[in-house]
């Protein structure tokens, strides 16, 4: 197994809404709001080549939305997922597999993109895309509160393709060797977490139950979390779990630190070291 990191781009979220009952004055310390109350996101993918197979894990927002919608989001930076891929010598026909933790529009728009004519297609055209089947009951037909994260036209297309396709798996089960699914409910339903060995370490993509490195701390929780206090819970429970099995952290939307280990303090779990992921594995 070899992994590659793959930044999608960078956007922006209201600094509140991604850090919940936190205090601004603390929260900002930790990624600084622009005027408007803005803080800058990573979308930071995983590859994984394992045997025959090349996965990409999530996919970020894509290209394909109007103005209006890339007003609300800020869209910056010079990275885009294809020229990530192409610097690690990737082409989008090398892909095979697409897992997506969940169906928001920041994890899964880079699916699907729309050709000169109009029409709406998988980005990566001989991959298969995998999700969890009772997330996509509730992607497409999501609640009031959830509705404009959940885009059908980054959705459906997967099914109208005959590229969809179930993982089935419960937590902690494997879907391949040394790949085995989390599964949290707190920010969405049945939301897949990937967790890798790779020579005998192991490696948590935390998609949105840790969206940065700042999240670690228990309370800080987002206000886009469909359930906070399960979020609480499922944090707690796989932190622990992390410290005490010596794991890799992976965040997907801090918008500096790829990679930390942990440790337990007098103040609870905290991050031990950072680094970046080609550093380690």
């Amino acid at each position: 197994m070899k992994l590659y990191s793959i930044n999608a781009g960078h956007f922006k979220l209201d600094g509140g809404a991604m850090f919940g009952v936190v205090p601004k004055a603390l929260w900002n310390r930790a990624n600084p709001a622009d005027e408007n109350n803005m803080c800058s996101w990573a979308m930071r993918c995983l590859l994984v080549e394992h045997g025959n197979h090349r996965i990409l894990i999530d996919c970020g927002m894509g290209n394909k939305q109007d103005e209006k919608f890339f007003s609300h989001y800020y869209l910056h930076g010079d990275d885009t997922l294809g020229k990530s891929l192409a610097a690690q010598g990737f082409r989008p026909e090398d892909i095979t597999d697409v897992f997506l933790t969940h169906l928001h529009f920041d994890h899964c728009g880079g699916a699907i993109k729309r050709t000169a004519a109009g029409e709406l297609v998988p980005a990566f055209p001989n991959a298969k895309y995998w999700t969890d089947r009772a997330h996509w009951a509730s992607a497409t037909h999501p609640n009031a509160r959830e509705k404009a994260s959940f885009l059908p036209e980054n959705i459906l297309p997967l099914e109208q393709h005959g590229v969809l396709r179930f993982v089935d798996k419960a937590d902690g089960q494997e879907w391949m060797e040394d790949f085995r699914i989390r599964i949290v409910n707190g920010h969405t339903d049945s939301m897949m977490l990937p967790q890798l060995k790779i020579n005998g370490k192991t490696l948590l993509y935390c998609a949105d139950l840790l969206p940065s490195m700042h999240h670690v701390p228990l309370p800080w929780v987002m206000a886009y979390d469909m359930r906070p206090l399960e979020t609480l819970n499922e944090k707690e429970r796989l932190l622990r779990e992390a410290v005490a099995n010596g794991w890799t952290l992976f965040f997907e939307h801090d918008p500096l630190i790829e990679c930390a280990t942990l440790e337990e303090t007098p103040k609870g779990i905290r991050t031990k070291e950072t680094f970046r992921l080609e550093e380690i594995f």
